[in-house]
């Protein structure tokens, strides 16, 4: 298997990607777990937690595979795969535009833009995991990409996430 040296100084980026991903999950399960109380009270926290740890998830899997020895193909199948959590901001997109607006939750945490960007995170993931399934490099340009924006969503909601705990306190 060539997968080292074409996947070369890739790999290094993504033990820092996996490395903090990692990280954050765990820092996640510490606030959460010392704010039990009010996160178990307040389901848009609940979901909202619940749902920075399937992102990070997310990413530490695709970390995982990019530094795993295998082939080109194998890689992309995984990494579209990984990324069948597209499922996630695609029910939140369609609930928040085809719920009946007497039934919609005010204040449900659902940000329509964040919605999108997660989408297009997902997409832009999706298409570099197919072009990795046809042995072409570039695609982990995009695989990248995504995790950027993975990165930039979560840590925006990690925010968000501390601003309401700290208001429901």
């Amino acid at each position: 298997m060539d997968h080292v040296a074409k996947v070369g100084s890739w790999g290094e980026l993504y033990v820092m990607l996996g490395t903090s991903s990692a990280a954050l999950i765990g820092l996640l399960f510490v606030a959460t777990s010392l704010h039990l109380k009010t996160m178990v009270d307040h389901p848009v926290l609940r979901t909202r937690s619940r749902n920075l740890t399937l992102h990070l998830v997310v990413m530490l899997v695709q970390a995982t595979a990019v530094l795993t020895p295998q082939p080109l193909r194998s890689l992309g199948i995984e990494i579209i795969v990984n990324l069948c959590g597209l499922v996630l901001p695609l029910t939140f997109l369609y609930l928040t535009i085809f719920r009946p607006a007497r039934r919609r939750v005010k204040g449900s945490g659902f940000s329509l833009y964040m919605g999108i960007a997660y989408i297009l995170g997902y997409a832009t993931g999706i298409v570099g995991g197919v072009a990795l399934s046809q042995a072409l490099l570039w695609g982990l340009y995009l695989v990248t990409f995504s995790n950027a924006i993975f990165f930039v969503l979560v840590i925006l909601n990690g925010w968000k996430l501390m601003l309401g705990i700290q208001e429901s306190e």
